[in-house]
């Protein structure tokens, strides 16, 4: 099986990094291997010390999927502002955002709205299930997820059985624009942060959150700061005392946390945002189950 070295100057945590709650399609072994379907592969890998073990891809897919290509600590050290985020960024060193596949990314973030992790790693599964195709691993069978033609290819009742609720017409909605998601994806690639935010706020159920979780994970725009209830409870907590993170966020506050983090952390502040989800143990804001609840875009 291959291998990957990694760099003794550039920290790398796969656990941190596929745990954290921006990936959606990911499961840890009990032998902490990571299974995973990213596009059209199925990924098996693990890490001890500072090697990778892997299979399923080449190594150059590994090293983009995982922005092993990044300067982790450069970015580290312009988004090291403060004492909050020092200590974040100590306890949580080699979290790395990761290359997501943009018409999977957006789907995710659609039926993310209101719903705790389990319920959307649940929908985005059952989506792929039904309209994606089967992929065979190590006696196994995984799904790839379908491009947006094959969603609407039965109708908007096809996705019924999905059990995706109110999100149900946005899925619908947002694949019946779409169509072709390679031809959409490079389209928003190619805009700057604040076009590209409002082109995909006009896809049916996107909103402010949504449109920033998809420009971070699948775009690369790492000035996009997206603002769930966590993100508000500390902001409110550490850096904006003002706010009142127990009333309904109004779009001007969420512009004002935006337009603050983008102010204090920089040119990635959107790194600066997993390093703070990852370090919001002292917040507790609304949950079900234990698990972090994602804040509505309405």
């Amino acid at each position: 099986m291959p291998s990957l070295t990694l760099r003794t100057d550039q920290p790398f945590d796969l656990d941190a990094t596929l745990s954290c709650g921006q990936v959606f399609r990911w499961d840890r072994t009990a032998d902490r291997w990571w299974l995973g379907v990213v596009g059209d592969r199925v990924l098996r890998i693990r890490q001890d010390g500072n090697r990778l073990t892997y299979t399923g891809a080449p190594v150059s897919f590994i090293r983009h999927y995982f922005s092993l290509d990044i300067d982790l600590e450069q970015v580290l050290e312009s988004i090291d502002t403060d004492r909050f985020i020092h200590t974040s960024i100590d306890r949580n060193r080699g979290l790395r955002i990761v290359r997501q596949p943009p018409w999977e990314c957006t789907i995710s973030y659609i039926c993310s709205t209101n719903s705790n992790i389990p319920t959307i790693r649940r929908r985005i599964a059952s989506i792929a299930k039904k309209y994606g195709e089967a992929v065979e691993f190590h006696d196994q069978v995984f799904y790839t997820f379908p491009e947006p033609s094959a969603i609407i290819c039965e109708g908007h009742d096809g996705l019924t059985e999905c059990r995706l609720g109110y999100r149900q017409p946005y899925v619908f909605g947002s694949s019946s624009l779409v169509t072709d998601a390679k031809v959409w994806s490079e389209s928003i690639r190619r805009l700057p942060y604040g076009e590209a935010r409002r082109e995909l706020m006009n896809l049916h159920g996107v909103g402010p959150k949504a449109a920033d979780c998809i420009l971070l994970f699948a775009f690369q725009k790492y000035e996009a700061f997206p603002v769930d209830v966590w993100i508000r409870r500390i902001m409110a907590e550490h850096y904006l005392p003002d706010l009142s993170p127990d009333a309904p966020m109004t779009t001007r506050e969420y512009d004002l946390i935006r337009t603050f983090a983008r102010e204090h952390f920089g040119q990635y502040c959107g790194w600066a945002q997993e390093y703070l989800y990852a370090g919001r143990d002292g917040s507790k804001p609304h949950s079900a189950g234990g698990v972090p609840v994602w804040e509505s875009d309405s």
